[in-house]
């Protein structure tokens, strides 16, 4: 099988729900939130998690750059969104079927960079704290 390496930027609280199930799947979209989208490129991933991230509290003021591998033929269903600049690609997909989309994640998800705000209190996680330290 052949896989596409995605990336998804996450806040320090996902991150936990993420550590929660050994790094096999990504938690549950809140209400207010209708779509997952995980990102193409490491780049852009960088970007949403140091302008964004570090700066709101939901996020616990930390970025985490996330890179996992999907099962191309099931992404081939979903199209790329560009969202801005050249390199801001996305997929849109359904928070309904984040389920069957965290089935088609081949392997773990692995923490690729992380940004700290000035408010950043460390995770109570001690596996993923000792993770997020390498990055500081």
């Amino acid at each position: 099988m052949k896989t596409i390496t995605l990336y998804r930027p996450v806040g320090l609280k996902e991150m936990e729900l993420i550590a929660e199930t050994d790094y096999a799947k990504f938690p549950p979209r809140l209400e207010w939130q209708p779509i997952f989208y995980p990102v193409t490129n490491q780049l852009y991933a960088e970007q949403i998690a140091k302008e964004w991230n570090i700066s709101d509290e939901f996020s616990g003021y930390c970025g985490i750059v996330t890179a996992f591998d999907v099962d191309e033929e099931y992404l081939q269903q979903f199209e790329v969104q560009n969202v801005g600049d050249k390199n801001h690609n996305e997929l849109w997909i359904p928070s309904e079927r984040l389920n069957e989309f965290n089935k088609k994640i081949n392997g773990k998800i692995t923490i690729v960079n992380a940004f700290f705000g000035k408010h950043y209190q460390p995770s109570k996680n001690a596996q993923l704290l000792s993770n997020l330290e390498l990055f500081k």
